[in-house]
Parts: structure tokens; C-alpha cells; sequence
């Protein structure tokens, strides 16, 4: 299946990065988030994707051109440095579509745009590229198969603790609920989508809005619920916390090194 990654965002909270390149590029480590979500897609044998560009589109653009296989590969070097022979490689085998879909557009818009890129598929896998996971892919698209959804995305716990608050009509405090006790559960952004869900997405729509809305009164929108690893890049809290998981080989979103030779 192809795999649409929307990086059209700016990411305003992430301001130590924003200004200077889109979320998607914000790096853990020596490679970015879209790049770390490529790697786990094509862990699974998904190597096709259609990346939906919009702010500064032009550096995820300029960095695939300029792609240093060696960053995060072994290599031999000889020759004088002349010669450099991989001994393991990345992307050599990704096919990657790059399409202008605006600056403002929304995610729903944005997928509308690039539905030609799709071909004759009857169904894609599509991500927010702002979050990782250790989700078993096949898991979830099978889950998708068994219900017969048009569209069905990860859900998970929320990765920051809050409070939530009752209150009466007079404004007292009826109850404290720890997020994590209250049977919360997110929209975590891995989507497996059939084509049939372009029908219900009218002009200008936002996908979780109005399309899903629809799907969910026709009870073809599932969740797939997973209590494994997930977190959403949102602030600079957020990737340092990554960061340090990657630095101290704790990765759970690296599925293919821990289980690197067998691909599903």
C-alpha cells in the first residue's frame, strides 16, 4: 500500500524549529521524524509514499534530493576517500511522490489533492508525521480488514498527564479525574484508509470533522486501541524526551532493529 504523509504543517509549538523547518523535519538524532515514520513503514514492506507539502515544503524537498545515505549506515571507505561502499542501506528502495498541496490547506484537502497520486489502489495508509509509534502495522490494517471500515486509525492513551475537571451549574468542583484513570482515548494520527473515503469529503472539509462524522453514522469509521508506545511531537518537551530515548538506544518506535530481519 502507499503511504500519505501530510507535512504541510507548521508546527507553531515548536518554535525552537519552525521558523527554520517544517515539523517533519525536526530531528531525533541524526534523521528527522518523517524520516524515522519512512523507516517504519517500509519495515513492513510499505516503500511507496506521496508526502503532501505545504510550509517550507522546499527543505523536506532539498533533503531527500541531498539524502547522506551515510548518516545512518555502515559503510567502507577507501580509495583515499575517494570510494564509499554501503554496507547497509535506507532508502534505496522508497519511492517518494512530492506534491505542493498549500500553504493553509487542511488534512482533508490535502489527501483530496494528491487522490490521483494513488492510482488504481483500493486503499492507502496515511499519517499525520508528527508522532511514532511500536504499533504492529499488520495488526492494525488487519483490524481494518475485519470490520470492514472505510477508515480506521490508531488510538491511544494520551501521552501527557492532565486533570479533568466537573463542574456544576454553579461553578463547584464535582470531581478530579487523572487523564490516565478516565478511560481517555486519542486520535494518535496512523490511518488505513479505503479509497471509497474521497465520497464522503465535500469541498473544504476537514477529515475528522465532517467526513468522519458520516462514517460514523454509517459505522464504517473504527479505532484500534493499543497501549504500546506512542508520542506526539507537539512541543520542544516532547522531542527532547525522544531524543534522549534514541541517545540511550531506547527507541521503541526503531521496529526495525528489533526485529531487523524479518520484515512482514
Amino acid at each position: 500500500m502507499k503511504v500519505v504523509l501530510f507535512a504541510g504543517g507548521m508546527g507553531m509549538r515548536m518554535r525552537e524549529f519552525s521558523e527554520s523547518v517544517p515539523k517533519p523535519m525536526v530531528p531525533i538524532g541524526s534523521r528527522p521524524i518523517i524520516w524515522h515514520l519512512m523507516k517504519y513503514y517500509a519495515h513492513y514492506g510499505h516503500t511507496e509514499f506521496i508526502v503532501c507539502l505545504g510550509y517550507k515544503g522546499e527543505v523536506i524537498k532539498e533533503y531527500f534530493l541531498n539524502y547522506k545515505e551515510w548518516l545512518s549506515n555502515d559503510f567502507v571507505l577507501s580509495g583515499g576517500g575517494r570510494e564509499i561502499t554501503m554496507l547497509h542501506t535506507d532508502a534505496q528502495d522508497w519511492k517518494i511522490t512530492f506534491v505542493d498541496t498549500g500553504l493553509a490547506t487542511n488534512i482533508g484537502q490535502r489527501m483530496v489533492k494528491v487522490k490521483d497520486f494513488l492510482g488504481d489502489d483500493t486503499e492507502f495508509l496515511a499519517n499525520y508525521s508528527d508522532g511514532l509509534s511500536s504499533v504492529p502495522l499488520p495488526a492494525l490494517i488487519d483490524h481494518a480488514h475485519e470490520h470492514d471500515a472505510i477508515a480506521t486509525f490508531l488510538c491511544t492513551k494520551p501521552s501527557q498527564t492532565f486533570h479533568i475537571v466537573g463542574l456544576d451549574e454553579d461553578s463547584h468542583v464535582t470531581g478530579i479525574t487523572e487523564s490516565s484513570a478516565a478511560g481517555m482515548w486519542v486520535n494518535a494520527g496512523f490511518f488505513v484508509l479505503r479509497r471509497e473515503i474521497f465520497d464522503y469529503i465535500g469541498p473544504g472539509e476537514e477529515l475528522v470533522y465532517e467526513p468522519f462524522g458520516r462514517l460514523v453514522e454509517a459505522r464504517k469509521l473504527v479505532g484500534y486501541k493499543y497501549d504500546g508506545f506512542w508520542a506526539g511531537m507537539d512541543t520542544f518537551k516532547d522531542r527532547q524526551v525522544m531524543e534522549e530515548m534514541n541517545a540511550r538506544g531506547q527507541a521503541p518506535w526503531k521496529v526495525w532493529e528489533q526485529d531487523p530481519a524479518a520484515p512482514a
